[in-house]
């Protein structure tokens, strides 16, 4: 008998997270919680351990298999169309890390469906990932991803949570996305899983990253020196890709000095350029006279709203 096909390999690992999640779904009040910890784990035992889980009475019940995932130009043009202003969309980290599951385990890939998909199951979600959580889950996008990929173009998003929350709708339909963004990473928690798509052949990585570390107490040396890793290291993995390294964006934090970013900002510029990168200044766009946030574009001084996503969709598309 033949060897299953590779994307069977790839997205039958998610067959204990499937089948969690469809078993939830049949309890009196139930509420989505992100997966507990043993469904994780075994999704990183061998084979063997994974198919014995898959075969147990637990499971066995269960309709609907794993599907290839569906990286069709077709896919992408009706989930387009679909999209509106209006449609609902998750809007907690608790929400939109279940609808990725969902959309992971029906073997699509979530930047390619309107925001309003399998809503009944995120808008139950209640239980806050964890970045384990959603490294793990990162991990899984991107092997999907690599798999399925073939001669399609793919822009990576990478980062902290301005990566993470970035619409769906907001980006381009003439090419994969894959958000590899986790809220609150610095440039040295985003170091330690750069490797996590290095199987995928993106021909665009964006980074946006350096915040979360002013946050933290990180010096302007650190995380200079981590977004110079972390170029050279996709250099290496990703020969054929172009990498852009978004400027920091001013906030309305006074905890963080106007003056620092724009110093950290100029000290950027001169390294992506001399790593062979394109820095991207969002400074002009998102700025006010003050060189804070503009309070028209935030949420809550660091994040940012609809419209303020609208306004820097404008100056990312230009560069693809």
């Amino acid at each position: 008998m033949s060897s299953p096909p590779q994307w069977y390999l790839a997205m039958s690992d998610l067959c204990v997270l499937a089948a969690s999640l469809l078993v939830q779904g049949k309890t009196p009040g139930w509420k989505l919680d992100v997966p507990p910890r043993p469904i994780w784990s075994a999704l990183f035992q061998p084979r063997s351990d994974v198919d014995r889980a898959c075969e147990s009475a637990a499971v066995s019940d269960v309709p609907a298999p794993i599907r290839r995932p569906e990286f069709s130009r077709s896919v992408q043009a009706v989930a387009a169309s679909s999209l509106s202003q209006t449609l609902p969309r998750p809007t907690t980290e608790a929400q939109r890390y279940v609808q990725r599951l969902a959309a992971l385990q029906a073997g699509k890939l979530y930047t390619s469906l309107p925001t309003d998909s399998f809503q009944a199951l995120w808008s139950r979600a209640t239980r806050q990932p964890d970045r384990a959580d959603w490294v793990k889950l990162l991990h899984y996008e991107a092997k999907a991803v690599a798999d399925g990929q073939g001669p399609a173009k793919l822009s990576v998003l990478l980062g902290d949570s301005l990566a993470e929350q970035f619409p769906v709708e907001q980006l381009s339909r003439d090419r994969f996305w894959l958000n590899q963004g986790i809220a609150g990473d610095s440039t040295a928690d985003i170091l330690q899983r750069l490797d996590s798509f290095d199987k995928t052949r993106p021909d665009a990585i964006y980074i946006t990253a350096g915040i979360s570390d002013l946050r933290k107490g990180a010096s302007n040396d650190d995380v200079l020196s981590n977004i110079q890793e972390m170029i050279r290291r996709l250099r290496v993995s990703h020969p054929g890709a172009q990498i852009y390294i978004h400027a920091i964006l001013p906030t309305r934090l006074e905890a963080i000095s106007v003056n620092r970013i724009r110093r950290l900002n100029y000290n950027i510029s001169l390294l992506a350029e001399q790593e062979g990168a394109r820095f991207v200044n969002l400074q002009p766009a998102f700025a006010d006279p003050e060189g804070r946030l503009q309070a028209q574009l935030t949420t809550d001084g660091l994040h940012l709203n609809r419209r303020g996503y609208q306004v820097w969709q404008k100056t990312l598309w230009p560069l693809s």
